[in-house]
């Protein structure tokens, strides 16, 4: 499973070429308002991801 959180405000790479890239792995996809670095600067999205993708793991494995 491969998962992905754009991030809208970067400015490294584009939103619109993350979206691109996350969709062409087939990842699960979250957004959410940050920088390049969301995991430093805004780390709740991120941490609300790798929960959402711990518990769908955990669902598909029953």
């Amino acid at each position: 499973p491969s998962w992905y959180l754009v991030a809208t405000d970067d400015r490294m790479i584009p939103p619109v070429a993350q979206r691109f890239m996350s969709k062409r792995a087939g990842s699960t996809v979250g957004e959410a308002p940050g920088s390049h670095a969301i995991y430093v600067s805004r780390p709740a999205p991120v941490v609300a991801l790798i929960e959402q993708a711990a518990r769908a793991l955990e669902t598909a494995s029953r």
